[in-house]
């Protein structure tokens, strides 16, 4: 153990470790793209001698991704992404495995932003963001400890989209990879593993079925495709709701149905918000919902249910079960919002698949490698994965699974680079 981030850290209890490690174990031996990744930087050092802070989900997963920055040189330091996903065991862990960690699970409102505060403190010259919360508190609050940031990465659409505001102001002040908008994050993290591990977390926390219900997803982005799928693989009947026309004729396309909130208000048992935008469900669909219906949330922040006027409504509320709020309307209805309204799949479960979250922290390590290497000519803006990183990290997980595929021939690679079909 570290003792200096024995001494610097925040966490809940240094007696959990044990179990924290066996956590950060069991992922890291499902994780085999991270490890060839370990590999690299162990080998390369390409943060020698670098501070990087990463606030993301403090579990072991994200534990794993710390250790492999670690690998590589770096002097970490972590912080959690949300109030609820923080595991305290995995805190412990990783302070003796010489990280410093600030967090622990379920803080104030107040004290969450102190321990982000903390994170940054050390002046990091990486960062690793989730929902752009480190962006904001150092453009907004904090610009003097941001003096030695060179780049870094984000993980989330919410993210990306406060990263773009910054920049479309002329405010941002240091380049920021979208690791979010990469091929091998959307297409199977949002999908694959929002989809499973949006599920685990409902259905742990209500132990009530899914087959026969009717499931209403609002938003059909990468997200929602992956909640209705596994909605749909349950037995549910499926409704959508967007304000794209582009993505609702897709979920019609793809067997949904497809209507307004406030008709699918009505309808719905299950509801699952997956927008990134402010109360998608909010005081009109209350008043209409069934008796019953349970409300929850896989976006990044806690604004997508409307929680005031939720509590404005209700007459009474109570913790029926673990993360199950109860609110009883005024009108005896009752209606339920898991997990405060924040990630239902970290708030109530563990998050997305080790095996998932093994290709994209594999982006995050690499696409912080890049902008380490290359942030002098990406220049401050929000810079997209190189498309070979994202291919890389395909390719090992290809390998990874025992799976090959075929290369173009140079027959074939000359005939795609000509105009003249004769060639």
């Amino acid at each position: 153990m570290s003792s200096l981030s024995k001494q610097n850290s925040i966490v809940a209890d240094m007696s959990l470790a044990p179990g924290g490690h066996l956590k950060i174990d069991w992922v890291r031996q499902h994780m085999p793209v991270l490890n060839r990744v370990r590999e690299q930087f162990e080998a390369e050092q390409p943060f020698k001698g670098l501070k990087v802070s990463i606030t993301l989900h403090l579990e072991a997963k994200t534990a794993y991704l710390a250790k492999v920055v670690q690998a590589g040189g770096a002097e970490v330091t972590i912080t959690g992404s949300n109030p609820l996903s923080t595991q305290d065991d995995v805190c412990a862990a990783l302070v003796e495995d010489g990280i410093t960690v600030f967090a622990k699970y379920n803080p104030t409102p107040e004290e969450f932003k102190a321990l982000n505060i903390k994170a940054l403190e050390s002046k990091p010259d990486l960062i690793i963001d989730d929902g752009g919360d480190f962006a904001t508190l150092l453009h907004s609050e904090r610009p003097d400890l941001m003096v030695n940031i060179r780049g870094g990465a984000e993980e989330t659409t919410t993210g990306i989209i406060r990263l773009k505001a910054l920049q479309k102001q002329g405010v941002l002040k240091f380049p920021m990879v979208a690791v979010n908008d990469a091929y091998c994050k959307h297409l199977f993290d949002n999908r694959y593993g929002t989809g499973q591990s949006a599920w685990d977390g409902i259905i742990r926390t209500t132990n009530l079925m899914v087959a026969g219900k009717t499931v209403v997803v609002v938003g059909y982005g990468w997200c929602g495709k992956g909640v209705a799928m596994r909605a749909k693989g349950l037995g549910a009947n499926v409704v959508v709701t967007e304000v794209d026309a582009i993505k609702a004729v897709e979920a019609h396309m793809d067997g949904f149905h497809v209507m307004p909130m406030l008709e699918a208000a009505k309808l719905g048992d299950f509801f699952i918000t997956v927008t990134g935008n402010r109360y998608v469900i909010r005081g009109e669909h209350y008043d209409v919902m069934k008796d019953g219906a349970i409300m929850c949330n896989a976006g990044h922040f806690d604004v997508e249910v409307n929680k005031p006027e939720l509590a404005e409504r209700a007459a009474e509320r109570r913790i029926v079960r673990k993360n199950i709020e109860e609110y009883q309307l005024k009108d005896g209805r009752k209606l339920y919002l898991l997990a405060d309204g924040r990630l239902v799949n970290l708030g109530a479960a563990d998050g997305h698949p080790a095996e998932i979250m093994d290709m994209t922290f594999a982006l995050q390590a690499l696409s912080l490698k890049y902008v380490n290497d290359s942030y002098r000519e990406i220049g401050v803006k929000v810079e997209n994965v190189p498309y070979e990183l994202d291919e890389q990290v395909a390719r090992y997980k290809l390998e990874s699974m025992g799976l090959g595929i075929d290369r173009l021939t140079p027959e074939q690679v000359a005939y795609l680079d000509s105009w003249n079909l004769n060639d």
